[in-house]
């Protein structure tokens, strides 16, 4: 019998005023700093594992997690944001 592994789950949004701190945390794993305006954040179970500012294109992503795709579909969406 095989046991199956569920996927996470992943979010994308706007960051809100309450994710300051996981940001921050963020930032810090990355060796960067929150970038500023608006900014889009991607959630994996709960948990910010990644955030992209579209205005300037500048992405923070936590280094111990396989965030890769994740950074594509957020400046993806970053992208798709302002085309419209």
């Amino acid at each position: 019998m095989s046991l199956a592994q569920a996927a996470p789950t992943l979010l994308i949004r706007p960051a809100h005023g309450s994710d300051i701190a996981a940001l921050q945390r963020l930032a810090e794993l990355d060796s960067a700093h929150v970038p500023g305006g608006d900014l889009l954040v991607a959630e994996t179970d709960g948990a910010l594992v990644a955030a992209h500012a579209p205005a300037s294109g500048a992405t923070i992503a936590d280094p111990f997690r396989h965030t890769a795709g994740v950074v594509e579909l957020l400046e993806l969406r970053g992208a798709l944001l302002r085309t419209s």
